[in-house]
């Protein structure tokens, strides 16, 4: 009996210390690189030791691969590259492979390769090869997660057989950052996904209750005498753009070109040379009420690429870069604006950033802005002038990140903007920490700030800090924190911050399954409480109760919801517009559910329902919105989705004017309507065809009184009209129109040829009475811009063009 028991125990421990060993492949240098053509009988793969016994992480973890869908990959190597050889057994009926663009998953298995040539469990490098023979690739880190706006230029191939699919893959050494090392050990990860039933699986186990994905690498070992190319890369491109508006056509020819060159081993200079933004996306305009400004996500690729450390703090908000002027006209007597750019152009702009072996990451930003002139009419002599809005700009930024433990970073990021002449000039400047404990269980965040703006009345200074402690690991985690800024620290030349002047208190807990139950794959539960103040003066302004809830059933259909209440008298600071003065409203309770059904299959739909309420004396204040959104998955080729939004709100209560003695309030109804399409052809993994196209419509109709603001936050209603105030017209009518239709063809790695043909509409107006049917008519005659480009990209790899003069040389 005592035999057995310690054999048992023996047994066990066997098994927990070999689990928590990493799994090592060896790799052999080819003298032959194989043909990426999806077929494995080269003489470059026989003999290769083998990566194989995968294991399931998701839905469940410890899970071992059949036989029928087992995962054998082969690596090997040469002076220019790694090679991946990959057979994924399966049963070729049961592969998922949907076309897509680059970067998009869609509904499509993936196999997954994954390398840290430092191999310090925080900086990956991913490549992944869809069963369609589309890739997508991104740089990976607990910072940021997965940034697929890193692209880089790397060979792959395909191939569907009677068992299964294979892979093959050429990585070339110019998409890695790497030392030059004589024996080296890299990090290793092979990640597979099974799209039917969403199951994944690696090579080497991962334990999703704690720690980030890096740390469950395996290593790669029998590197040798590598010698990293230089790796310089250019992206020449020509563009041409016809515009017409109001029977005004414009053209205009745009030639430049982006590069890439690796200063060092680790380090990478990204530069746009002559910058062309023509093609970027058009943005989600909405009609906005708010105190705060609209802001739009970035669509300009060179800044959506590469950007991870410059992220840090969240003190960097790209789109401040060729963002509207940051000065204002002086108008003489008679004299009206004609014209106001809505942007300054980018001259030129480059990033270098990289990361030492020892885990040191260096990052610099700079871009320069042109000067930019509104244009000024004299209404008595009809004569033009032009008034300089926006001087020569210089942005910049600079970080310094230490990573440490595999799991752990301090950084220090300063972001300057310097304008000629008498314009403000703005520093910022932040030291950050997240540190997690050495068995991933606690982390601890924590943020110190400092802004400078140089105004023509002098320096105005400001500080925030933000200390956050959680539990990371386990199916109970929670997590607590406080943020502060004063008054007077501001972000905005670089940054983005809707508000300073807060001190703000939070906690929240969660609870989360890992594994499978009966009915679920997965569920999520949260809640949380947060209580806030100013700083100056410290003072209540509101405080937060909610909860929220998600589930995927083992059917993939997924549902959830969330509620959120605001308890007794919330006191809002923003919303009058003016110093010190406050709008008090009460008891707002508001809440959401929605549902995802399964995209795997032909039809699919997401649908959402919620509603607001206040509940509080002489105010009748009810919100009601839904969304639904059914997509159309005819075949492998061919996606389409709808979507219908709509946003009522009756009673609501806001700001509307501000005159010389008087806040003034109004009651209002707001209407929202959002028709959108969007649908992508994918002829086959270079050639694909999208349409985008949304029609966007609110009006706010107020009643006839105003209100007044009181010194205690209350309203006044009064007998007033906004006419009899001297009030101008407080109704909108706010309708806009947008279609994107473009085609895009990947000619040759890296290059691409794009075409993309765009029109929209705009209206605004007081009509706020109008029905769908008379406003969609009254959007359909106002001036229509169309605009059509067309850009050819080429991708030029340095040693490419060594090789061939090398070899003309040697002729």
């Amino acid at each position: 009996m005592k035999n057995r028991l310690f054999l048992l125990v023996f047994s066990f421990c066997y098994i927990i210390t070999f689990a928590q060993e990493k799994k090592t492949l060896n790799i052999t240098r080819t003298t032959s690189a194989p043909k990426i053509d999806g077929i494995l009988d080269d003489e470059s793969w026989k003999n290769v030791e083998e990566a194989k016994d995968f294991i399931q992480f998701d839905p469940e973890m410890g899970v071992k691969e059949t036989h029928e869908t087992r995962t054998v990959v082969k690596i090997t190597y040469d002076d220019d590259a790694i090679y991946v050889g990959a057979y994924l057994y399966d049963n070729p009926k049961d592969i998922m492979r949907q076309l897509t663009r680059r970067d998009d998953f869609g509904q499509s298995d993936f196999f997954g390769f994954i390398l840290n040539p430092n191999n310090d469990g925080q900086n990956n490098t991913e490549f992944f090869v869809f069963s369609s023979g589309v890739q997508a690739d991104a740089i990976e880190s607990p910072g940021i997660g997965e940034d697929f706006g890193w692209n880089a230029v790397w060979e792959s191939a395909v191939k569907i057989v009677d068992d299964g699919w294979i892979v093959e893959m050429k990585i070339p050494y110019r998409t890695l950052r790497f030392s030059n090392q004589e024996v080296p050990t890299w990090g290793l990860q092979i990640h597979r996904h099974y799209r039917r039933n969403r199951s994944q699986f690696t090579w080497n186990p991962i334990d999703v209750t704690k720690g980030n994905v890096g740390i469950y690498n395996g290593q790669l070992k029998g590197l040798t005498n590598l010698d990293p190319p230089t790796r310089l890369t250019f992206y020449p491109f020509v563009s041409g753009i016809v515009n017409t508006y109001d029977g005004d056509t414009e053209t205009q020819f745009n030639a430049g070109m982006d590069l890439k060159y690796g200063i060092t081993e680790n380090f990478t200079l990204d530069a746009t040379l002559i910058p062309d933004f023509s093609q970027a996306g058009f943005d989600r305009v909405e009609l906005n009420l708010g105190p705060f400004e609209q802001t739009f996500s970035e669509q300009r690729q060179f800044f959506t690429e590469g950007v991870d450390l410059f992220t840090k703090g969240d003190l960097f908000f790209s789109r401040r870069v060729g963002n509207e002027p940051s000065g204002s006209v002086s108008l003489g007597p008679n004299e009206e604006v004609q014209d106001y750019p809505s942007q300054t152009k980018v001259l030129n702009a480059l990033k270098v950033s990289g990361r030492t072996k020892n885990g040191l990451g260096v990052g610099v930003f700079n871009a320069i802005t042109e000067k930019t002139y509104a244009k000024v009419t004299n209404l008595d002599t009809y004569t033009s002038r032009k008034e300089l809005v926006e001087p020569l700009a210089n942005y910049n930024i600079l970080v310094v990140d230490q990573q440490f433990n595999q799991n752990s970073s301090v950084s220090l990021i300063n972001t300057n903007v310097t304008r000629n002449g008498h314009f403000r000039d703005a520093n910022v400047t932040g030291l950050l920490a997240d540190l997690t404990t050495k068995k991933n269980t606690y982390n601890l965040e924590a943020e110190l700030k400092m802004s400078n703006v140089n105004l023509e009345s002098g320096t105005e200074t400001g500080y925030s800090y933000t200390l956050e402690l959680a539990k990371v690991f386990g199916n109970w985690q929670y997590w607590v924190g406080h943020e502060f800024a004063d008054d007077t620290y501001d972000i905005n030349d670089l940054g983005l911050q809707f508000r300073n002047n807060f001190s703000n208190f939070g906690v929240e807990a969660s609870y989360r399954t890992f594994e499978p139950t009966s009915n679920f794959l997965r569920y999520n539960f949260n809640t949380w409480i947060d209580y806030n103040r100013l700083s100056n003066p410290s003072t209540y302004t509101g405080s937060t109760i909610g909860a929220s809830f998600s589930a995927q059933l083992k059917s993939l259909h997924g549902f959830g919801g969330n509620v959120n209440f605001q308890p007794g008298k919330q006191y809002d600071y923003f919303e009058p517009r003016a110093e010190g003065r406050y709008f008090v409203y009460e008891n707002r309770l508001n809440g959401n559910v929605w549902i995802s059904s399964n995209y795997n299959k032909k039809f699919a739909i997401d649908a959402n329902i919620g509603g607001a309420t206040f509940f509080e004396d002489r105010r009748e204040t009810n919100n009601i919105w839904f969304g639904i959104s059914p997509r159309l998955k005819l075949n492998d080729k061919l996606l389409l989705i709808y979507s219908f939004d709509y946003d009522k709100i009756n009673g609501d209560r806001g700001y509307a004017d501000n005159t010389a003695d008087a806040i003034v309030f109004g009651n209002r109804d707001q209407k929202t309507m959002v028709n959108s399409i969007t649908g992508s052809y994918s002829f086959n993994p270079f050639h694909s065809l999208n349409l985008t196209f949304r029609n966007y419509w609110s009006t706010v109709l107020y009643d006839d009184n105003i209100y007044l603001l009181q010194e205690d936050g209350g309203l006044l209603e009064t007998n007033v009209s906004f006419e009899d105030a001297g009030l101008d017209d407080p109704n909108i009518n706010f309708s806009t129109w947008n279609l994107d239709l473009s085609y895009s063809w990947q000619f040759a790695p890296g290059s691409f040829l794009t075409a993309l043909y765009r029109n929209q509409l705009f209206n605004y107006d007081s009509e706020a009475e109008l029905n769908f049917t008379n406003n969609f008519d009254r959007l359909l005659n106002q001036p229509i811009q169309n605009s059509f480009s067309l850009k050819v990209q080429y991708f030029i790899d340095y040693n490419n063009v060594k090789k061939v003069f090398n070899k003309k040389s040697n002729s």
